[in-house]
């Protein structure tokens, strides 16, 4: 069933997120540091009994100079420098076995699929540890650190998706200057803030993005991840001041508003996992050309490889540094999967 806005009053809605008056010294100066600890990446051919697809186990610089995994997927017999989809992974999960994930390669792209630090045991192999200091949180990532927006995990998270983004120059058969950022929920809603920060970055594709609307998101759903912020705020009481000011800076709403590439985002009217009106506020605060793609009939699995499908097609005919989604609004269904 519906779960939110939809038609008119869905178009209509826009997020009353504000702005932190540091917003951009804070991510600049976070940034800056990091990068300033970065070191080269470590680039290993994994031995794989595939033939179509070569597969590199790439360790990069993340937040604080700590080390990151990705898996760089790139076509077999490739000669020419070719264009990036940096791929980031929705919530729970990692970078997979490294012969998951074959789409993108197999579209002629080389695939950067990053990593999730701490995350990676409910669904998708992860291995990059967390080394920030946490203390109380509820069951999850959401609520680590999260009355503190320096010590907050998704600073060390973004910066990481950032960072994988800068790491594309020393990369083997990867053209830099055309890189699509990809992902799914919280894969969609990093690469969002990644396009919010990172010069680098061609066209976004954001499906079903999480992280978007917190202030909306965490009363109007029930279900995880949002849900673990309600249910810290339901043990410390006194705290929800505190925890939506840090918010704030790690809101795609708030990255929307600084993010210029082309961009697609989708989003579905039965998901109770990211409402639709939280992807809607992204949308429309957004500053580049953009377009939206709304399932009907579809949850939190969105339009799946359907929407897979028309993305290769749109970067094959444009190419990310030229590619334009159009700027219109498209209704569609298509069974769950």
């Amino acid at each position: 069933m519906y779960v939110d806005l939809h038609d008119e009053a869905l178009m209509a809605y826009r997020s009353g997120q504000p702005d932190p008056p540091d917003f951009d010294a804070f991510w600049a100066a976070t940034l800056a540091t990091s990068r300033s600890l970065a070191r080269p990446p470590v680039v290993e051919l994994h031995e794989s009994p595939l033939r179509s697809v070569d597969i590199y186990d790439v360790r990069f610089s993340g937040f604080g100079g700590q080390r990151v995994s990705a898996w760089l997927r790139i076509p077999c017999g490739a000669t020419e420098p070719l264009p990036l989809i940096v791929e980031f992974v929705g919530y729970g999960g990692g970078r997979g076995l490294p012969e998951d994930c074959l789409f993108w390669a197999s579209c002629g792209f080389a695939h950067l699929h990053v990593d999730v630090r701490g995350q990676g045991a409910e669904w998708s192999v992860g291995d990059t540890p967390d080394e920030g200091s946490l203390g109380p949180r509820s069951p999850g990532m959401m609520t680590a650190g999260i009355e503190d927006r320096d010590n907050y995990y998704y600073r060390r998270l973004i910066t990481d998706s950032v960072l994988a983004v800068d790491s594309a120059n020393d990369l083997p058969f990867v053209d830099p200057s055309r890189i699509t950022v990809l992902g799914t929920s919280q894969g969609g809603g990093l690469a969002l803030a990644v396009t919010g920060l990172s010069t680098r970055v061609s066209a976004l594709v954001a499906y079903v993005p999480f992280l978007c609307d917190f202030p909306r998101a965490i009363t109007i759903t029930d279900s995880g991840p949002y849900k673990e912020i309600s249910r810290y705020l339901a043990v410390h009481r006194s705290r929800e001041d505190q925890v939506l000011e840090t918010l704030r800076y790690f809101d795609g709403v708030n990255f929307a508003k600084r993010a210029i590439a082309p961009a697609f985002f989708t989003t579905a009217l039965m998901d109770d996992t990211c409402p639709p009106s939280t992807v809607v506020g992204a949308f429309h605060a957004y500053l580049g050309p953009k377009r939206i793609k709304i399932w009907t009939h579809n949850g939190h699995e969105g339009g799946g490889r359907h929407d897979d499908v028309e993305v290769a097609r749109g970067l094959h005919a444009n190419g990310p540094e030229s590619v334009s989604w159009e700027s219109e609004l498209h209704h569609g269904t298509v069974p769950g999967r």
